[in-house]
């Protein structure tokens, strides 16, 4: 039987990067499900959707086929046949990624491709409704939080280091927007999961997270 771990949380707490660490020490399976809406987001975004559209919503989605496969253990996601983990992770395409993954369609999408894994492996996986709807049954659940202040410094310093511009008070403005969007959303919204172990980073450092969640799993996996 497969061990599964969720990873749940807003936007900039860490949860890719402190997930691909911990799933890298435990030898599970990391999967970034942020960058399988990212890739359906891009894929809309090319094909000019109007996503409040239902009717055209549907059309376009089933023209997007969104696959994962693993380079050395590193998660690369594909779009229509072409690798795009490097082109989701741009400002507009993450501005974008929160109002199109509330879309039931879009959702509905990629969930039993996410299950279908957690079902044949060890997975550990990140995202915003991990715990309470995709792997309602993870046998270890994480609430991964820090301040919008902590979250909006972490995101301008990462900006800064790829020479973009950037603001700090605009981003601190984005993540309290989106925050609201994924926890209002109609469908799965953003919440702590009632079995989930909180966990805020706002004073830890990646390494002190990780330890935190590798240490919580292999004593769950010892029950």
């Amino acid at each position: 039987m497969s061990f599964n771990i969720a990873i749940d949380g807003p936007a900039g707490a860490g949860k890719s990067t402190i997930a691909k660490r911990a799933a890298k020490e435990l030898s599970f399976i990391y999967v970034d499900t942020g960058a399988m809406y990212r890739a359906i987001t891009l894929g809309l975004m090319r094909a000019g959707t109007r996503i409040e559209d239902a009717q055209e919503l549907a059309r376009a989605l089933e023209e997007i086929e969104v696959t994962i496969d693993y380079q050395d253990g590193v998660q690369q996601v594909y779009l229509n046949g072409e690798n795009v983990s490097g082109q989701i992770r741009t400002e507009e395409v993450s501005a974008r990624t929160s109002a199109a993954a509330a879309k039931p369609q879009v959702r509905a999408k990629l969930t039993d491709l996410q299950r279908e894994l957690a079902r044949r492996e060890n997975v550990l996986m990140d995202g915003r409704d991990i715990g309470t709807a995709i792997l309602p049954d993870a046998q270890l659940k994480i609430y991964l939080t820090a301040s919008v202040q902590t979250r909006a410094e972490r995101r301008y310093k990462e900006l800064c280091e790829r020479g973009e511009d950037c603001s700090l008070e605009e981003i601190a403005k984005e993540i309290e927007e989106r925050d609201y969007r994924d926890m209002h959303r109609e469908i799965a919204p953003l919440k702590q999961a009632e079995d989930a172990v909180l966990v805020d980073s706002s004073g830890m450092t990646v390494e002190e997270v990780t330890a935190r969640i590798v240490n919580l799993a292999r004593e769950r996996m010892q029950m």
